[in-house]
């Protein structure tokens, strides 16, 4: 049976959606990685998948190397074609073992870039303010050291999902998993001067419950969240490059080099396994081990 390309990806995509309840982020790249594939496919000649062999699953990871594609990069593509061919051997009864024989690149060991104190209090004071776009830009940075959120769970975030009471926010994690996550006095302040002077300023026009807007009103974006951070480090004149997860890479770091233990740090970043948290003790490690370089002096 022809089993057509953008038919079967159409399918994949809204299964991915309904039934699996994957977030808009996951999804949009898994119809990436996966066009990118199909295109290869196409470009080889063959528009039936029930012809792809393992030969084509090695041809495309050769190009993707051939491509100098990051390695983590390479292996979420192999994740999502695999996903995407055991939906069609359940749908169409394709053999799906082409890409399963296919090896995960080991990931590069790189430890997470972080801000040491000093850095992040620099870059507080650089940017402190009293007009309603600073307002607003310093309780986006203190919200996400506050609380190591990601990105996406950052512009998702509705004003009832703040709770002043407790200090604590509502977040909706990856898997659509929730978890309720505290902030400290910092971040509380910073809060409640951007709900009560510079939100309404912006929501002249529009009306809507997204806690973070930018200028004009509209649901303020992940990518508006990197230009306003990249802003503000040259605003602080660091000479650095700023990413929203390196302060949740930060958030882990500091509480970990301040005694707090690897369980609770687990569950306020919301990993569902405690490996990928443990890469913060090796950057601890190394903090400790730079500092003993640095200070001791037979080292």
């Amino acid at each position: 049976m022809l089993v057509s390309s953008q038919n079967a990806l159409e399918q994949f995509m809204l299964y991915i959606q309904v039934e699996k309840n994957f977030s808009i982020h996951t999804v949009r790249e898994y119809e990436s990685d996966l066009l990118h594939f199909l295109s290869f496919m196409a470009a080889e000649g063959i528009q039936d998948l029930a012809t792809v062999e393992y030969i084509h699953a090695r041809l495309y990871v050769t190009k993707l190397y051939d491509e100098k594609r990051a390695r983590a990069s390479v292996s979420r593509k192999i994740s999502a074609i695999r996903s995407f061919f055991r939906f069609l051997n359940r749908q169409y009864g394709i053999d799906d073992s082409a890409f399963r024989s296919l090896y995960h690149p080991k990931k590069e060991s790189r430890l997470p870039h972080f801000f040491y104190e000093e850095e992040l209090t620099q870059l507080f004071v650089a940017n402190e303010g009293h007009d309603y776009k600073s307002i607003r830009n310093m309780a986006i940075v203190e919200l996400l050291y506050a609380t190591g959120i990601r990105v996406s769970e950052l512009t998702a975030i509705q004003l009832e999902d703040i709770d002043f009471n407790y200090s604590v926010v509502r977040v909706m994690g990856k898997g659509r998993k929730e978890r309720i996550v505290p902030f400290g006095q910092f971040a509380h302040i910073a809060l409640q001067n951007y709900i009560e002077q510079a939100r309404p300023q912006f929501m002249k026009k529009t009306q809507h419950q997204q806690l973070f807007v930018n200028m004009r009103g509209g649901e303020l974006t992940a990518r508006g969240v990197r230009h306003i951070l990249t802003e503000m480090i040259n605003k602080a004149s660091l000479h650095t490059k700023i990413y929203p997860h390196m302060l949740r890479h930060t958030f882990a770091t500091h509480l970990l080099n301040n005694g707090a233990d690897l369980r609770t740090v687990q569950e306020l970043l919301g990993h569902t396994h405690l490996s990928s948290t443990q890469v913060y003790t090796h950057v601890t490690k190394e903090h400790l081990r730079q500092t003993y370089m640095n200070a001791h002096p037979r080292a």
